[in-house]
């Protein structure tokens, strides 16, 4: 017993000890792996945004004809998602709502749950494979966003001042570990 208790004391067992519980607690930490066994799913409904009426022509000013606002959300271009880093499927769509504004909508999305998970729209060509898993952060991208769930339909606002006719494709970006989970090619519309 005396031999047992005698080693449990030395202080080179007790440090490495403290650096296993450390750098399994640094480990959990940033893989996240219990996120694997989490679903959360989202699901959103198109948002619409009612333009104010116009006067038309002839109307009580007598001024020229005004154009009429568009009717609904018009989308511009969209594609279908591939595989990256993990089984990745859906739809997105650039989808340009009454008021001018824009969203990029993710439609029936399905890929896994991750770490640092980010919505971005890039200007990179959408490649297959493990070589299209590093190229979104290397030319211009504009961060929509956390992702709000790994399954379903959700939307994501484009900022007022990002022309979103510049970029082409769409990835579901693992901020963490700078890779990509899944992305979509814009085809416009």
């Amino acid at each position: 017993m005396g031999r047992f208790r005698s080693v449990w004391v030395r202080p080179w067992v007790i440090g490495g000890l403290a650096v296993v519980a450390a750098v399994g607690g640094f480990g959990s930490y940033w893989f996240q792996p219990w996120k694997l066994w989490q679903e959360e799913t989202v699901n959103e409904a198109l948002p619409e945004v009612v333009a104010p009426p116009r006067p038309s022509a002839g109307g009580p000013t007598g001024g020229a004809p005004s154009i009429s606002a568009p009717s609904g959300p018009a989308t511009l271009a969209g594609g279908g998602l591939i595989s990256h880093e993990h089984a990745t499927s859906g739809t997105v769509k650039l989808v340009r709502l009454t008021d001018g504004s824009h969203v990029v909508r993710l439609e029936n999305l399905d890929t896994s749950n991750g770490p640092d998970l980010h919505v971005w729209l890039t200007d990179a060509p959408v490649k297959e494979g493990t070589a299209g898993w590093h190229v979104f952060d290397d030319g211009k991208y504009v961060s929509l966003g956390k992702l709000k769930g790994n399954k379903g339909s959700q939307n994501y606002r484009v900022p007022g001042d990002v022309d979103p006719t510049r970029y082409t494709s769409v990835s579901i970006w693992c901020d963490r570990f700078d890779v990509s989970f899944g992305a979509a090619e814009l085809a416009r519309a």
